[in-house]
């Protein structure tokens, strides 16, 4: 044999030997053909970031046969965009830990969530968690649940306890009347120029949808009891607590006791405001940020004089989902339940400074030293269970716009009575509600 001939052989041989080798290296075993392999988003701030991850190592480690891959939910314009998107392209995860109630119809009218009430358990798990009333807020029109109700940041009024003490105000105001007599202590021309420079409270003015949540909508829910603009499927805010809410706020602005105007800086913490409506993500700033001696609580939004029962809010909630993409939903179930136990919400609050729909919240010993370190989240934390979310309609956008255009020109600037203002909108909700249907 030449040596040419024998260095080919070697070669040859040499090559089969790196195959064999790289086959055995890549194949799957049987052992990783029997792992269940789940793709998990979450929103992309770096707080939910860093809990997601924690969890997630967490169940890993202790389920070698479920194994879950994080991703942040892809940039876009908004979380929803994105989600919307992906279900447009089939390139939807398993799960989702970051689901605005507001998008469900659009996400379920396309066919892509997981009908979770399907599951033997579910319902019984989620009461156990939470009041089965809030529960039933999420039902879906159709009668079924397309999402678990996981976080929400309550809607209350921050305010400064020194300028309160300073205007002779000894009660906190619950009612509208309360509170216009103690914004009229508060409001002042500090600086003799004839206008004010010192006010009750301030809230964005602009007409951009979003922007009622935080005004209209929220005290629209505690006028109401608790509801929100549709009674199932049927429009049911042109009523009583809407005329009352539009009253309220015209008589604040028309005495100015809000400004009419947009501010840059945080104004509260300057001192300028006595109130902010806010949730609980504010805690931090307010904390970093504010000077030696600056003291500050809370308290809920008024209601009407008239009003009696419990105080509701807007609870702007984020909520869990699971895609019609997933080839194994029994799985994807098992990790949202992990997602929602006892001490997964410990570590939302302590790590994302965000409430857990969590019943008996701030009773369970197991959150008794967060809260006793955290002492202004408790107040958010007790109003947590009387939160209401919106309705999940894929016209929520331009009927919160045809909204708040009614209440530019009757709250803010006067120009129409608030029966008047609210029977336009609720009138321009059916016309866009009817435009929207199939035709």
């Amino acid at each position: 044999m030449t040596q040419s001939r024998a260095t080919i052989i070697f070669l040859l041989l040499l090559c089969v030997v790196c195959v064999s080798c790289e086959k055995k290296r890549t194949a799957p075993t049987v052992a990783d053909r029997d792992v269940v392999r789940l793709t998990y988003w979450c929103a992309s701030n770096q707080s939910e970031i860093d809990l997601a991850t924690e969890l997630v190592n967490k169940w890993n480690s202790s389920h070698p046969k479920i194994q879950v891959k994080l991703q942040p939910i892809p940039a876009s314009q908004s979380s929803e965009e994105a989600l919307l998107a992906a279900i447009a392209g089939k390139t939807t995860p398993d799960i989702c830990a970051n689901m605005w109630p507001g998008a469900m119809d659009d996400f379920t009218s396309s066919g892509g969530l997981v009908r979770l009430d399907q599951f033997p358990d579910f319902l019984d798990y989620l009461t156990e968690r939470m009041p089965a009333e809030l529960l039933e807020s999420f039902r879906a029109p159709d009668g079924h649940y397309y999402q678990i109700p996981w976080k929400t940041n309550p809607i209350m009024i921050m305010y400064n306890k020194r300028m309160f003490r300073k205007a002779g105000i000894q009660r906190l105001p619950r009612t509208y009347s309360e509170y216009l007599i103690a914004a009229k202590a508060i409001t002042k021309d500090l600086n003799g120029d004839g206008r004010a420079d010192q006010w009750m409270g301030y809230q964005d003015i602009r007409p951009i949808w979003w922007q009622r949540f935080f005004d209209y909508y929220t005290h629209y829910i505690a006028a109401s009891g608790g509801k929100t603009l549709f009674d199932s499927t049927d429009i049911c805010f042109e009523s009583d607590a809407s005329v009352k809410v539009f009253r309220f706020f015209q008589e604040i602005y028309r005495q100015g006791y809000f400004p009419r105007t947009t501010f840059q800086g945080d104004n509260f913490l300057a001192e300028k405001f006595a109130t902010i409506i806010t949730g609980p993500w504010n805690i931090t700033h307010v904390e970093k940020f504010k000077k030696p001696g600056f003291e500050y609580d809370i308290f809920p939004v008024p209601v009407p004089d008239d009003y009696k029962g419990p105080v509701y809010t807007y609870g702007d909630h984020k909520n869990i989902s699971i895609f019609s993409t997933t080839k194994h939903p029994a799985e994807a179930w098992q990790f949202a339940r992990f997602l929602i136990t006892e001490q997964a919400d410990l570590r939302l609050l302590e790590v994302c400074s965000q409430i857990p729909l969590r019943k008996n919240l701030t009773t369970n010993p197991l959150y008794h030293r967060y809260f006793a370190a955290n002492p202004m989240m408790t107040k958010f934390a007790e109003q947590a269970i009387y939160t209401r979310g919106v309705d999940g309609s894929s016209v929520l956008k331009e009927i919160f716009d045809a909204i708040s255009q009614e209440y530019e020109a009757c709250a803010i600037y006067g120009k129409r009575m608030p029966e008047e203002a609210v029977a336009n909108a609720a009138k321009r909700a059916q016309v866009i509600i009817e435009w929207s249907r199939p035709q």
